[in-house]
């Protein structure tokens, strides 16, 4: 997978909180209590979460899946 490939399956912790509907805050308290498992930016060490994890996430939250 090319680097454009992988941000591409990549969401910023603002795009993941936006599609779960949750704040920032809330995905950095999963975060710490081991709930998710967010890669870090090699460059600046920001959280990156894949976004099939937050899809799969999501359906869980709303009872979809």
């Amino acid at each position: 997978m090319t680097q454009s490939e992988a941000q591409s399956h990549s969401l910023t912790i603002t795009e993941a909180a936006a599609l779960l509907g949750v704040s920032v805050s809330t995905l950095r308290n999963w975060d710490r209590q081991g709930k998710l498992s967010p890669r870090r930016h090699p460059l600046n060490g920001y959280r990156i979460y894949d976004r099939a994890e937050i899809v799969w996430l999501k359906q869980q939250i709303e009872g979809t899946a």
